[in-house]
């Protein structure tokens, strides 16, 4: 219909939109017609967020390793009238320790990272699940990293094993749910400077790294990243699931 913008009529949940990437796809989301709510345990930054978009967005704060946290935010929206049928798990954490390769891991950082990571994005798609059930469809999509799919998560035990489980985890669900109307796909980013990142990209010399190892010469951008989540949240598409879609600049693929 003339007016309409890509999302005109969705409602989109992002979690850990407080800042970075998913802060910039939350008010992408907004600016292409969605009523968005930004999910983030940093309540400061989640009403902050919420109150430049304005009247079309709302928060809920939730921690996504807590299942009662998740069942509760999500039940809340549903009760408000607010029930998602697009949901972004972006939300994770990157803990690092003194060696973080396997022999000299420190457990505490393995088992924090899996549960945020791997548990906080299950309980995610567990409830997103849920709620598009009973909505007859909806497009679920997940953040995933080339540390999983490539060596370049050698330095990074914990974060790699639980990104890698991610991407198995949406393959399944997504042949789990396609007879319901639920669309599961992975975005995988490489390195992206946003606000989070400032320790890397003030470093020259760990820039240049990072950006050394991406064939397209730059890092990314949130900019990158909005563009393939809009087409994945709207009816343009609405043919891909179980897929993974790199936006990398050609790290995980060359």
């Amino acid at each position: 219909m003339p007016g309409q913008t890509p999302l005109t009529g969705r409602t989109a949940l992002v979690t850990g939109s407080g800042a970075g990437i998913g802060r910039a796809v939350l008010e992408r989301f907004a600016r292409e017609g969605a009523r968005v709510i930004v999910a983030d345990r940093d309540a400061a930054a989640a009403e902050e967020v919420a109150a430049g978009v304005g009247a079309s967005a709302r928060y809920v704060i939730v921690d996504i390793s807590d299942e009662t946290s998740v069942r509760a935010a999500f039940e809340n929206l549903g009760a408000e009238g607010w029930a998602p049928d697009v949901v972004v798990a972006n939300a994770g954490v990157q803990l690092f320790g003194e060696d973080d390769r396997v022999a000299d891991l420190d457990l505490e950082v393995w088992r924090r990272t899996i549960e945020t990571n791997f548990t906080g994005t299950f309980l995610t798609l567990k409830y997103a699940v849920r709620t598009m059930r009973d909505r007859s469809g909806g497009s679920i999509i997940v953040v995933g990293s080339p540390t999983a799919i490539t060596g370049e998560g050698a330095d990074f035990t914990a974060y790699s094993a639980s990104k890698a489980g991610i991407h198995g985890l949406v393959r399944t669900v997504a042949a789990g749910y396609a007879a319901d109307g639920i669309r599961v796909n992975t975005v995988v980013p490489a390195y992206t400077e946003t606000a989070l990142v400032t320790t890397i990209s003030d470093d020259p010399t760990a820039h240049s790294a990072i950006v050394g190892r991406i064939p397209l010469g730059r890092a990314g951008t949130p900019r990158d990243v909005e563009g393939v989540m809009v087409l994945l949240a709207s009816d343009d598409g609405a043919f891909a699931t179980g897929a993974s879609f790199a936006v990398d600049g050609g790290m995980s693929t060359l």
